[in-house]
């Protein structure tokens, strides 16, 4: 079954920085798609607001294929200011998670930083 979740956190669309993450139940419950029940994403996107933190993106998985936005993943990408990550346990170590916007059917990939949690961002 494919994973996802939406993901909180500081700064802006030039440099944000994630600090939160938030499993959701994917409601196809396959291997192959992902989707988040509007009840589920509302309960979400509520518990950002209490958390102070601002809606970064949408992560998911390809347990089975590359992490690299799928023609369904480019189609249904309707935060054009979201970061969407995708996790594949058969992408090598240093590529397992992988950064994309998707904005108009253009796909860019972003380089991943860690930062050390001590470090706190600006808002």
């Amino acid at each position: 079954m494919e994973y996802c979740g939406l993901l909180g956190g500081v700064g802006d669309s030039g440099r944000p920085v994630i600090t939160h993450i938030y499993p959701a139940v994917n409601e196809l419950a396959i291997a192959t798609a992902y989707e988040i029940a509007p009840e589920e994403l509302f309960r979400i996107m509520r518990r950002m607001r209490t958390d102070g933190v601002q809606f970064m993106g949408i992560y998911h998985s390809h347990p089975r294929s590359e992490n690299y936005p799928s023609p369904t993943d480019v189609a249904r990408a309707f935060y054009p200011d979201a970061i969407y990550f995708i996790i594949s346990p058969a992408a090598d170590a240093q590529r397992s998670v992988r950064a994309f916007r998707i904005r108009n059917g253009m796909i860019v990939e972003l380089r991943i930083e860690s930062v050390p949690a001590t470090v706190q961002p600006k808002p």
